[in-house]
């Protein structure tokens, strides 16, 4: 069984790179200094690695390495459910200005992490991939202002998401 999911993630895999897709830009630069830090999940396309979470977050923590510590963690089940952790490692694209990292959770294998919104005082980040198949809308604070939430959706409409797939997160775990 194990087998066979790993080859189902390697098929998809290449079966999405070989797609054309339209560029996907970024953010000019990211200051990493002001990037890391916990974030809260606002929004996000369905993935079996999310399913049934609440709560989400991501911690990101500069090293001396040359990588960023990821720590992504939810609620499973429900608000109240167990607290659930995965650890990974996000590294720098060269020449991204630090707007395209590859975020890896289980070697060999990385996804691209671009961000492509990020508010000037760094409050919220919206976060996508280039095959357009992964999505993030992402906040400082558990939860976000409705005209600025409906504004992050429209840009993404623009950039080619399919917004109709969007999921808001639960973020009402206290």
């Amino acid at each position: 069984m194990k087998s066979l999911l790993i080859m189902l993630i390697i098929f998809t895999a290449f079966w999405t790179s070989c797609k054309n897709y339209p560029p996907l830009e970024v953010v000019k630069s990211v200051d990493l200094k002001r990037y890391i830090g916990k974030w809260y999940e606002i929004a996000r396309f369905p993935h079996s690695f999310e399913k049934n979470c609440y709560c989400v977050t991501a911690e990101y923590q500069l090293t001396d390495k040359d990588y960023i510590k990821v720590i992504n963690s939810c609620k499973k089940g429900s608000p109240k459910g167990e607290n659930n952790v995965a650890n990974g490692k996000a590294f720098i694209v060269e020449n991204s200005n630090n707007a395209k990292l590859e975020v890896q959770f289980f070697w060999p294998f990385k996804g691209d992490y671009w961000i492509i919104e990020l508010a000037d005082d760094y409050s919220y980040a919206m976060v996508g991939h280039p095959n357009r198949e992964y999505f993030w809308i992402l906040s400082r604070s558990p939860k976000m202002d409705d005209n600025l939430y409906n504004s992050l959706l429209d840009k993404a409409k623009e950039k080619g998401f399919d917004i109709s797939k969007i999921i808001k997160t639960v973020q009402d775990c206290n």
